[in-house]
């Protein structure tokens, strides 16, 4: 039975993100472009080829399933999962409009998959691990659900100082409110930002052949410190919820300070907002 507390975290996260479901249609484009190069890196760690069946565990609005769907072609299938009913309408209107019939999605706890098991060649999770409260139950059952010799290939953003398009909020936030330290292994953006940690979860899984590598990428470019604001107000769900928890005055007072920071990381006529993340890739024996 899942205790309370973990209840709470999930509903959280759900509440969280449902909020920012519009948004992420709005920014797909923007935000595709920039992780564009992590999804297909974790589509070639994963070994994902034609004819292969691809898991994307907490698809989102739907990467990196959409590119998983391409890749694998008429031959292959793909299922995408997500926590968020609004998050998976997003997908799935996304992947009509690409006109893609080798993939669905399904709104589901990625902790508590019930799949065949040895049913899939490649597991993918993009961004989606680290929010999760009990992120070895997903990975046991990713494990479960692989072939023999099947892969698994995930993301999760590396330390805060490493990932400014988003650390300017948190930096920022601090002016206005007291933000307590997570506790060690609670769920959030950065709870896998320690490489040990990564490496332990997919180890103690069950995975061999364990390996991570960073990537740094722009993870999108706009004009100023005001578009910077509009999209990243958009996408930062989490940062949000505590945003919106200022009064009235503190809020556009943050807002303003958000905005005069940005303006000055501008390079020449635009702003690029840069970021780090660990692709782990592993397999099964």
């Amino acid at each position: 039975m899942t205790d309370p507390d973990t209840l709470k975290l999930k509903q959280r996260e759900r509440d969280n993100w449902s909020s920012a479901a519009e948004g992420w249609r709005r920014r797909h484009a923007l935000l595709n472009k920039g992780a564009a190069p992590v999804s297909e890196r974790m589509l070639a760690l994963a070994r994902v080829e034609p004819g292969c069946h691809v898991l994307d565990i907490a698809s989102g609005t739907g990467e990196p399933a959409l590119t998983a769907a391409r890749w694998v072609g008429d031959t292959g299938r793909v299922i995408g999962t997500d926590l968020v009913e609004e998050m998976v309408a997003v997908a799935r209107d996304l992947a009509a409009a690409a006109g893609l019939d080798n993939l669905e999605f399904h709104c589901c706890d990625a902790e508590a998959l019930d799949l065949s098991e040895q049913a899939f060649d490649a597991v993918t999770i993009r961004w989606g691990l680290m929010f999760m409260p009990e992120p070895h139950r997903c990975l046991e059952a990713a494990h479960r659900a692989l072939k023999p010799g099947g892969r698994i290939s995930l993301a999760c953003w590396t330390a805060p100082e490493n990932n400014p398009f988003v650390a300017l909020l948190m930096k920022t936030l601090a002016n206005y409110m007291e933000i307590p330290a997570p506790p060690p292994g609670s769920p959030g953006i950065f709870a896998f930002a320690d490489p040990g940690r990564l490496h332990g979860a997919l180890a103690a899984a069950g995975f061999a052949d364990i390996a991570l590598e960073e990537q740094h990428i722009e993870v999108f470019e706009v004009a100023d410190g005001e578009a910077y604001w509009d999209v990243i107000s958009d996408l930062a769900a989490p940062v949000m919820a505590l945003v919106n928890q200022l009064d009235a005055a503190s809020r556009t007072a943050y807002i303003e300070e958000v905005i005069r920071t940005a303006d000055t990381l501008r390079q020449s006529d635009s702003l690029r907002m840069s970021g780090s993340t660990w692709i782990a890739s592993a397999g099964k024996d």
